[in-house]
């Protein structure tokens, strides 16, 4: 391991919180999130080992890389934690795969979607232009508490214009009861 706060498969980094061991689908889209941080490691190794692959004259001023035979014994140990980490990857998506074999998921709520599809984002996301002038794209819940937003404008305003109505009627009624009123009066 060449850093000191790295984890291993055998201790996590922080407490997991409770929520996370509560079912066998909790621990499952936790350990799915491990899979992605270990992802990231995976490709932070990828990248250091090619990079201390390199002849060690085209090594920038500032690159903290070794020389000699402490380059090479660097290289063998982000290579071996690489392919731990691979491996550990791939017990975890097998382990989910068989978590998902054994709930019986139909396969129709799990199929890839279509080439080409972008996913909707999870929140409010930058511009797009980086002026700040373009439209900033809302995730799911954004938009549902947005659409009912202004469904209860519309049903508000429905509301007010009906209470209108039924008393302008009510104001009609009124003044054509008076007129009648005044006529049998004369």
């Amino acid at each position: 391991m060449s850093q000191p706060e790295e984890r291993t498969e055998h201790e996590p980094s922080e407490e997991i919180d409770p929520i996370w061991t509560s079912s066998r689908t909790a621990r499952q889209i936790y350990a799915l999130g491990e899979v992605e941080r270990d992802i990231g490691r995976l490709l932070s190794l990828a990248a250091s080992s090619v990079s201390l692959l390199t002849l060690p004259q085209t090594d920038e001023l500032d690159d903290s890389l070794p020389q000699g035979e402490e380059r090479s014994e660097q290289f063998v140990l982000e290579v071996s934690e690489y392919f731990e980490r691979l491996d550990s990857i791939q017990v975890a998506v097998r382990s989910s795969l068989a978590h998902i074999r054994q709930s019986r998921i139909a396969p129709s709520a799990i199929n890839a979607p279509p080439p080409g599809f972008v996913p909707p984002s999870l929140g409010v996301t930058i511009p797009m232009d980086g002026t700040g002038a373009g439209e900033v794209s809302m995730g799911l819940q954004e938009e549902r508490v947005g659409r009912d937003a202004w469904m209860g404008i519309l049903n508000a305003l429905r509301r007010l214009k009906a209470a209108q109505e039924q008393e302008e009627l009510a104001h009609m009624d009124d003044s054509r009861c008076r007129g009648v009123d005044m006529d049998t009066r004369e």
